[in-house]
This record gives C-alpha cells, structure tokens and sequence, in this order.
C-alpha cells in the first residue's frame, strides 16, 4: 500500500538531491503495510512529484529524533524544535529509494480532489 505525502517544495528539492534523507511527522499512519510515500509538492507546485520507498519509521522523543537523523533532517535544529514543540513523540520516515516523476501529476488524475492535511492512503 501507499500514502501521498504533503511536502512543501523546498524538502521536496531536498529529499531528491538526497540532503534529506528523513522526513518528519507529529501523526504517523497506523497500517503497518505502508511501503511507499508518494510525494505531493504543496503550493505553489501543488503536484505529485515522485515517490520513496520508506526503509523504516523511527518512533522516539523529539530529543532523540534529532540526535539520530540531524546529519541528514535537511531542516536546522531551530525548525525542527519549533515544529515538534510541547510534543513527546516524533516520528522520522527513513527515505530508502527515492525516484522523481519526469512529469508532474495532478491530483485529479489518480481520483483525488484535493491534499490531505496530514496523508492520505492510496491504493
């Protein structure tokens, strides 16, 4: 199974030069069977623009987060802080493969209307 993802542009830029290798959530997806993350380029590119496969999802305190994945977040400490603030548990997506689509897709070409806040299962 897959999830599309909302990432804001410049991760996006970061995941595929593979600056970041994680991806950071408050709320993770509870199936377990999740292998892929499609990738949403929020405003202003608002388009699917490629996929990774996920090689695992760490679940840890912010602190622990951080002191595991900071070589490769691709965000500063500061923005990580601020994001995870008053939260006890963060959630860091390993990117495992990553492939970026030649063509950008619209979300009404796979059925869906609009991005998910947070994510969205796809089949």
């Amino acid at each position: 199974m897959k999830v599309l993802l909302p990432i804001k542009p410049e991760f996006v830029k970061k995941i595929f030069s593979g600056e970041k290798r994680y991806e950071f959530r408050k709320v993770i997806f509870k199936s377990k069977d999740i292998k892929t993350v499609v990738i949403y380029a929020s405003s202003p590119i608002s388009k699917i623009v490629g996929e990774f496969t996920i090689e695992t999802i760490i679940k840890d305190s912010p602190e622990m987060i951080w002191g595991q994945t900071k070589d490769y977040a691709g965000i500063t400490e500061d923005f990580f802080k601020k994001y995870f603030k008053g939260k006890n548990k963060a959630y860091a997506i390993e990117i495992k493969r990553c492939i970026q689509y030649q063509r950008p897709i619209e979300l009404n070409k796979i059925g869906v209307k609009r991005a998910p806040q947070s994510f969205m299962y796809l089949k």
